[in-house]
C-alpha cells in the first residue's frame, strides 16, 4: 500500500547509516519490525508472575516423554 509520510530527515539518515540499509524503505521496514517485536515482548513481560504453575511439575521429565 503506497503511503506518503513526512519523516525526520536526520532520523532517516541516521537509521540508514546505523542499520547499513540501502534504501529508506528498508530502514523504515526494519524499524517497524523492531517496534512490533519490542511491543510483543512487553506484552509477554506483563504475564510474569501472573501464571500459576504446579510446584511438582517436572518440565525435564516432559521433554523425555515420547
Amino acid at each position: 500500500m503506497p503511503t506518503n509520510l513526512a519523516l525526520d530527515d536526520k532520523l532517516i539518515s541516521e537509521a540508514l547509516k546505523i542499520g547499513k540499509h540501502k534504501t529508506k524503505k528498508e530502514a523504515v521496514t526494519a524499524a517497524l519490525l523492531e517496534y512490533i517485536r519490542f511491543r510483543k515482548q512487553q506484552k509477554i513481560k506483563e504475564l510474569f508472575g501472573t501464571i500459576e504453575y504446579e510446584d511438582d511439575y517436572d518440565y525435564k521429565k516432559q521433554r523425555s516423554v515420547k
